[in-house]
């Protein structure tokens, strides 16, 4: 039952009292307005360092973390697709649904290459070796490790082995920072970057939504190479993670979802209008 609130009249003899207390309550009401800031300037700061310390890279994007730019606010994403980002988001689905087919020649070829950008100096003994190892395949036929992805997977490899060697041999080979006795295999992450690169841009369903994958559609539209590119600096973003909290073969996930969360934050900021835009495209030339 709901009860009702009773009107109160103050007499002249309890005027004076009942102004004191509404000057009490509006001072005690402004007090606790103050506290409230100071407090959440506090946590603010604290937040801030805490995505500070637990990120990697340029920290030029946390400024933003709370502000509504960052996560949609302010100015609302355009998501008209125009002719040409639907062209290359089209070519970008077939080659995501393409399987990686070990009868293939022209898959045998692209793979055997791979080979010689990683070994140049090393001759293979056959398409099935036990060398395929040192390159971070589980076992001696690399074409099993395709199963979870496709041959997009073997491209952006060999774009990363092309376009940035120099990072692409200090992930391969392991030589930056202290590095734990189990490290990842390289071969084998390159692929699950590519998965979840896929997953995070929305590409399997063919219409990318949320922010990262509508900025990153627009991207597209202005250089075709924007997937491999992402790649190459999700990868790298992917290994100084994995460096800055020292992590072993058993925490390849979590650090894998870290670098998720690390990339759609910065494939939001406003100002991104290409890839080396990102904050961590540098991480490609350290």
């Amino acid at each position: 039952m709901r009860l009702r609130r009773r009107r109160f009249i103050p007499s002249c003899s309890s005027r004076r009292r009942v102004n004191e207390d509404d000057i009490f309550w509006t001072q005690r009401k402004d007090d606790d307005k103050l506290a409230w800031s100071q407090n959440f300037a506090q946590v603010t700061s604290e937040l801030l360092q805490c995505f500070s310390n637990a990120m990697v890279g340029p920290k030029s994007w946390i400024g933003g973390l709370f502000n509504n730019k960052l996560f949609g606010g302010g100015k609302t994403s355009d998501n008209t697709v125009n002719q040409v980002q639907e062209a290359r988001l089209q070519q970008l689905q077939e080659r995501i649904n393409m399987p990686f087919d070990e009868t293939r020649l022209d898959h045998q070829a692209s793979l055997l290459a791979l080979w010689k950008l990683a070994f140049p100096n090393v001759p293979l003994s056959g398409f099935i070796s036990e060398q395929w190892k040192e390159m971070g395949w589980q076992g001696c036929n690399p074409a099993t490790d395709f199963r979870g992805c496709g041959f997009i997977a073997l491209e952006n490899l060999l774009f990363f082995a092309k376009s940035y060697p120099a990072c692409f041999f200090r992930l391969l080979f392991k030589k930056g920072g202290k590095r734990a006795e189990w490290e990842y295999p390289f071969a084998v992450a390159g692929i699950n970057v590519t998965f979840m690169l896929i997953q995070m841009l929305d590409m399997s369903t063919g219409k990318p939504k949320g922010r990262p994958a509508t900025n990153f559609v627009r991207i597209l539209g202005e250089d075709e190479n924007a997937f491999d590119i992402l790649f190459c600096v999700a990868f790298a973003m992917m290994d100084a993670q994995w460096l800055a909290i020292k992590a072993s073969y058993m925490d390849f996930n979590d650090v894998l979802r870290t670098t998720r969360i690390q990339l759609e934050r910065e494939l939001c900021l406003e100002d991104v209008k290409s890839i080396s835009d990102i904050p961590a495209f540098d991480l490609l030339f350290r």
